[in-house]
């Protein structure tokens, strides 16, 4: 299966923001639900948010009212805008496929400096 490819990352300080991106090629990313995942160090990886073909959006927890999960089909490409982060949300941020996902990329990572 083809692999997403996520871009966007890099070292933040506490507080700040970030937009991560992710790229799917062929048509497949239209009807999927896309999820963005993350794995901190030392932990499993998890589910941060996904969003529905037609834009319904669901959140981790840690996750509500900081970041903002989004797509646009027709550039095949998904967003996740992170706000207020702090030095917990510091992990490599994947994204695939929910919940069937299929081959992991390469993700992208970000720190968190406090």
């Amino acid at each position: 299966q083809v692999q997403l490819v996520e871009s966007g990352g890099g070292l933040v300080q506490a507080g700040g923001s970030l937009r991560l991106s992710c790229a799917a090629p062929g048509t497949l990313f239209r009807i999927k639900v896309v999820g963005w995942y993350r794995q901190a160090p030392g932990k499993q990886r998890e589910l941060v948010a996904f969003i529905t073909k037609g834009g319904t959006t669901n959140y981790a927890d840690f996750a509500m009212g900081r970041f903002t999960i989004s797509r646009d089909n027709a550039k095949n490409t998904a967003y996740l805008q992170m706000n207020s982060l702090n030095p917990e949300d510091t992990a490599v941020y994947y994204c695939n496929y929910y919940p069937d996902f299929g081959s992991w990329g390469q993700g992208t990572r970000v720190p968190v400096s406090s």
